[in-house]
């Protein structure tokens, strides 16, 4: 799947090694993006995938492989993924989601459209984190990491999350973090967002990025504009106004490259979705109020998508011990990620239907059991097991449900720190007779 969208092998041009290394920068990611996408996801499970389907990657000239003696010990990966240069998975990660998304349709009036959130994952209690990431309360052990995601709308492809620290001296808001997220998204786009995002300063950093935006209002700041627009359009459903959106005070405040005579020519819609629900949109796209309610009726869409890329795939329980090796980890679990949404569009595309029709976690459920448990005399025998994995996953459509209104039921948090394991000192440890 990575041959079809990269040429792993441009890795070992910006992570070098010595000649004639097993683990170079190409086979250290190949064996990363393995770790994330097993059921397991231990480095001894790694190391064996990779002895089993011994990738052409591997360096023919080396006796070890060729002799068929190389190691199953962790040791050699693990030292080679500490050397890996945080660069190289980076140009992975990034060129596999440019590959998915370029292959993708536009969504919205020949344009692509990103979602945006944030979201937090727990890290192992590792002094490194604590300072980075500082738990939420002094009584916590656990750090706490804020990251935000943009994800391609059309083809669900995720881009690199953004992380900075949640709580702490050095707590970063979502909104602070959209700027280094902007830069993945490609000029001309569609960036839609959550009222989190509905602020003047995402507003006019968008803008200023060469792209659009459509972004959720709160209620009370919806009607401290309104008051100032002028009402344009309305129906049974809708009301829109056109305003010219200037920053407040306390838009500017922190802020000196937001000046008080900046002003954004936007347009305010109000929308009734049901007797108890209005939405509030501002946007700098001159479209119909109801053409912007059933596109933003698809922004939950990144809630499961972020659900998918934390629990299905386990992303929010990583085994870094340092913030080297936690950036690795999370590049190659976007990966990972965006590598099963690619095999979910393949299944799509045979039964002629939307790829998020099919049910992420059992599409991935099917790759893994296939595909990922079982080793593989030879091509052909791979060629079969991934056409008939295909067939299971085209098989796993989710129901329709006409209806469904924006708000949407809380996903359980599963960020629980019992899922780690609690280190005890051994000055304290003893056994139970004692």
């Amino acid at each position: 799947m990575l041959d079809e969208l990269v040429d792993l092998e441009e890795a070992d041009s910006i992570s070098i090694s010595r000649e004639n290394t097993v683990y170079k920068a190409s086979v250290v990611l190949w064996t990363l993006v393995c770790q994330r996408m097993s059921c397991d996801t231990t480095m001894e499970t790694a190391v064996k995938l990779l002895l089993e389907h011994k990738p052409s990657l591997l360096p023919a000239n080396n006796k070890r492989v060729s002799g068929n003696r190389l190691s199953n010990s962790t040791g050699a990966y693990s030292k080679a993924r500490s050397r890996l240069n945080v660069q190289a998975a980076k140009w992975l990660a990034q060129s596999v989601s440019n590959s998915l998304i370029e292959s993708s349709p536009a969504t919205f009036e020949n344009q692509r459209v990103f979602t945006l959130d944030g979201t937090g994952i727990l890290l192992p209690p590792e002094p490194e984190f604590r300072r980075l990431y500082p738990p939420a309360s002094d009584n916590s052990a656990w750090p706490v990491a804020l990251l935000v995601v943009a994800h391609e709308l059309s083809s669900a492809t995720a881009l690199i999350p953004k992380v900075g620290a949640m709580y702490g001296e050095n707590a970063v808001s979502e909104t602070a973090l959209i700027g280094q997220a902007l830069e993945q998204i490609p000029k001309d786009s569609l960036v839609m967002a959550d009222s989190n995002f509905g602020i003047f300063a995402v507003a006019h950093q968008i803008s200023t990025s060469d792209k659009r935006f459509v972004l959720r209002l709160t209620k009370q700041r919806f009607k401290s504009m309104y008051p100032k627009a002028k009402l344009i359009d309305q129906g049974k459903n809708y009301k829109t106004w056109s305003h010219a959106w200037k920053p407040t005070r306390k838009d500017r405040a922190g802020r000196p490259h937001i000046t008080p005579d900046i002003t954004l020519n936007v347009w305010l819609h109000e929308i009734v979705v049901h007797e108890d629900l209005k939405v509030y949109l501002v946007t700098d796209q001159n479209y119909h109020a109801e053409t912007f309610a059933e596109l933003y009726v698809q922004r939950g869409t990144i809630e499961i998508d972020i659900r998918n890329f934390k629990i299905v795939l386990d992303a929010e329980h990583l085994r870094a011990r340092s913030q080297d090796t936690f950036e690795k980890e999370l590049l190659a679990s976007t990966v990972a990620y965006n590598l099963i949404v690619q095999f979910r569009r393949q299944a799509a595309s045979g039964v002629n239907l939307p790829p998020r029709r099919l049910s992420f976690k059992r599409v991935c459920t099917t790759f893994r059991t296939i595909l990922m448990s079982k080793m593989f005399a030879d091509g052909h025998a791979w060629v079969a097991a991934y056409e008939r994995a295909l067939g299971y996953a085209q098989k796993e459509k989710l129901p329709n449900r006409p209806g469904r209104h924006y708000e949407r039921e809380a996903y359980r948090k599963s960020n629980n720190p019992q899922n780690y394991k609690r280190r005890i000192p051994k000055c304290i440890q003893k056994d139970k007779s004692g």
